[in-house]
């Protein structure tokens, strides 16, 4: 995947997660900069996850503002290359 600009991606994961583990992976394999974010230990940040996504289960993902729950690599990336 070809990464042409600047993306801002933040991941909301917890340490026991194994498909936060695969999307981190999968960013890492793609050369793509990504801002994580442990939500077991910052209980502020769990809550604005629920808030962005509705969902209290990990990974969330934001890439530019957009949202994807779960682990979605078709998904990640499409927004990736918008």
């Amino acid at each position: 995947m070809k990464n042409m600009k600047k993306n801002n991606v933040t991941i909301y994961s917890t340490p026991t997660c194994h498909y936060c583990f695969k999307a981190k992976d999968y960013l890492k394999e793609n050369g793509i900069e990504f801002k994580e974010i442990d939500v077991s230990v910052d209980q502020r940040a769990a809550q604005e996850m629920i808030l962005k996504s509705g969902q209290m289960g990990v990974p969330v993902i934001e890439i530019n503002s957009n949202i994807i729950v779960g682990f979605q690599p078709e998904l990640i990336s499409s927004l990736l290359t918008k």
